[in-house]
């Protein structure tokens, strides 16, 4: 690791734990993401960290920005995802499929936080069953137009730009849209169970005009480029939000359990308190050493990086979710109290069990890539 580098991730531990940590609750209590900190995560590089430095980024590897991101989801899952939908999905895609005039347009702006953008994938009526999306354009001589809805789209009530995935009946193909064009509804989703202050809402196309230029990669590459890379780059940024959860749930119960008595005992003594701590570490370790050898294969392009990356994406939301769980049950009833982060991190451990593919569909793609990978013929 360069010392850039390093200075860079050290510099991210600090303004997390000063400038997002405090206030993590605050947030979900208000529904409210500060826009001034967007500017400041912009200012301090995190928003373009994966970017080309000649579009203000820091051109950070895989390995790193997953340190990064660890760092990041550590504080604050909200802070997180903003790094997920806005430079994993949006950016890798502009990154790798826009043209050049497209990149320049975009991606500085994007880097400083100066724009904030969203991915519009999901419908109300289409999830995990992505090619049936209903959302649609019409192409005219300049422009095409764009009707249908959106729905559960991270960060969209504040995003600048939305990444829209729409269908002729033949073609898929995705836009920015600009969110102050005419005919943009965005109505913000209420009464989550978590990602509070992530801004998720449903929006509504009403004959929104947008210019041909702003279609991303080929003509009918919408879902086999966009969104195949989108979701590659946002299950990788999840996988590294999962551990984060992890490890911050996990700290809070060793935290807990050496300050916590009963029955005039801390209760790290107890050996149902040390087991779960136990596997909480042994859990946590082995996971981190997957996802540094993940890392590798996407800095290699490895031809299995991208299945790699679905099988850590479905672990460590596991991972987040059991580890979470103990840090709940350690806490006993002040686990449930949200004066506590691990209420807090529980709920949101839930959430990455469903996001950017449910474990049960990612559990189907595992298993075909095991089925064809672990075969041998006349074994």
């Amino acid at each position: 690791m360069s010392e850039v580098i390093q200075d860079f991730l050290e510099s991210a531990k600090e303004f997390a734990n000063t400038k997002i940590r405090p206030f993590a609750a605050e947030f979900e209590e208000k529904q409210q993401f500060p826009a001034q900190l967007i500017k400041e995560m912009g200012k301090a590089k995190f928003l373009g960290a994966t970017f080309p430095e000649k579009y203000n980024g820091m051109n950070l590897d895989p390995y790193n920005y997953g340190l990064l991101t660890e760092i990041i989801g550590k504080a604050d899952c909200t802070a997180r995802s903003l790094l997920t939908v806005h430079t994993s999905l949006v950016g890798s895609a502009i990154l790798r499929w826009g043209n050049e005039a497209q990149k320049n347009k975009w991606l500085p702006d994007m880097a400083e936080g100066n724009i904030i953008t969203a991915f519009a994938l999901t419908e109300p009526n289409v999830g995990t069953d992505a090619s049936s999306i209903q959302t649609s354009y019409e192409e005219k001589e300049n422009a095409v137009i764009i009707n249908g809805s959106k729905k559960w789209i991270t960060f969209s009530g504040v995003a600048d730009y939305l990444l829209v995935i729409a269908t002729n009946g033949k073609k898929v193909n995705a836009y920015m849209v600009d969110t102050k064009t005419p005919g943009v509804t965005i109505k913000p989703i209420k009464g989550l169970m978590a990602a509070k202050a992530s801004y998720i809402s449903e929006i509504e196309f009403t004959n929104v005009e947008v210019p041909k230029e702003n279609r991303i990669g080929v003509d009918g590459g919408g879902f086999a480029y966009i969104v195949s890379t989108a979701l590659d780059h946002g299950r990788y940024s999840i996988a590294w939000g999962g551990l984060a959860i992890a490890q911050e749930a996990l700290e809070a119960m060793v935290n807990y359990s050496r300050e916590r008595k009963q029955f005039g005992k801390k209760i790290y003594t107890f050996q149902l308190i040390q087991e779960m701590i136990a596997n909480a570490v042994a859990n946590i370790h082995s996971t981190r050493a997957f996802l540094e050898k993940v890392a590798s294969l996407r800095q290699q392009n490895h031809q299995d990086s991208v299945n790699e990356t679905i099988i850590a994406k479905y672990l460590t939301s596991k991972i987040a979710m059991q580890i979470s769980t103990d840090a709940v049950q350690v806490h006993g009833g002040n686990g449930f109290y949200n004066k506590y982060p691990v209420e807090r991190l529980f709920r949101e451990a839930k959430v990455l069990e469903v996001i950017e593919g449910t474990s049960q569909v990612l559990q189907n793609i595992i298993s075909l890539y095991g089925l064809k990978k672990y075969y041998k013929i006349n074994c």
